[in-house]
């Protein structure tokens, strides 16, 4: 309870003192910030979180978005070691500071966290890769080279996110939903997963597979079209494995060319055979 009553009181001075944003900032704006950012740090708030109540499963915590903005807003531009390759950004928001009993790896090579993020236990980095403030990566995913994980996404246990994939963020508006992905879910190599889209639980997807909220995702297994309509998200159901595909364009000068239009297609569904195929690699832990 007294830590309920922490984050409530912690989300009013948010509040506050977002509306009240100015050119000066008083001892309080940075006192708090500090008080948010080792909450985002530990994983205690989140931009959105699963609420069962919601349609998609999850939730958006404006509050914390707004969080996340004020530390831009109040930062000022330093210079961060180590000086001799020249990092300058805001003081608000240095390099993460990794716990060693988090055991997690970042291995050498051009990789950055940054602070004001959740970096769960026994996650696994490759270089050169970047998390951004307001992500959250749980337990035991796997980060691999050129791929980013934007600001507020939301990456579950178990996700292996592949080379040069990108994980978009969406921190503003700060009412939008993030980029989700789900427990146990496969990015390939070359992936992009943008617009606030929400992959569920088990999925894969296929290497070069991009998704966002303006391209439809054909099922050919359950006969049935996804899109984003309106305020809800793009959402991929669970254990979809979903490739690149093409659909013809059936009127005017597009028909006339012969011309194809770009749209993930679900192919499948996982089973034994896709489980083998995309496991983890413990040894690589």
């Amino acid at each position: 309870m007294a830590v309920s009553i922490a984050l409530t009181n912690l989300q009013n001075a948010i509040e506050k003192l977002y509306v009240q944003l100015g050119r000066e900032f008083g001892t309080e704006y940075f006192r708090v910030f500090k008080e948010f950012k080792a909450a985002l740090n530990e994983g205690r708030i989140r931009a959105a979180e699963p609420d069962p109540a919601s349609p998609t499963g999850w939730k958006v915590n404006t509050w914390v978005k707004k969080g996340i903005l004020l530390g831009f807003r109040i930062g000022r531009i330093v210079e961060m070691p180590p000086n001799d390759l020249q990092f300058r950004d805001k003081h608000t928001f240095p390099l993460k500071h990794l716990p060693a009993n988090q055991n997690v790896r970042v291995v050498p090579g051009g990789s950055s966290i940054r602070d004001g993020c959740y970096v769960g236990k026994g996650v696994v980095c490759m270089p050169p890769m970047f998390v951004n403030a307001g992500a959250y990566v749980d337990d035991e995913s796997m980060i691999d080279s050129h791929a980013l994980v934007g600001s507020c996404a939301q990456v579950g246990k178990r996700v292996h996110i592949s080379a040069a994939a990108q994980i978009g963020g969406v921190l503003e508006p700060v009412g939008a939903m993030p980029v989700i992905v789900e427990d146990d879910v496969l990015v390939g190599g070359n992936c992009g997963v943008y617009e606030g889209t929400i992959v569920k639980a088990g999925a894969v997807l296929a290497a070069s597979t991009i998704l966002t909220g303006s391209t439809p995702v054909y099922d050919l297994v359950r006969d049935a079209v996804y899109r984003r309509e309106g305020d809800t998200p793009l959402v991929i159901p669970a254990g979809a494995v979903v490739v690149p595909g093409a659909r013809a364009v059936t009127r005017g000068r597009g028909k006339e060319l012969g011309i194809s239009l770009y749209t993930p297609v679900i192919i499948k569904y996982r089973d034994e055979k896709t489980d083998q195929a995309v496991r983890l690699e413990d040894l690589l832990r």
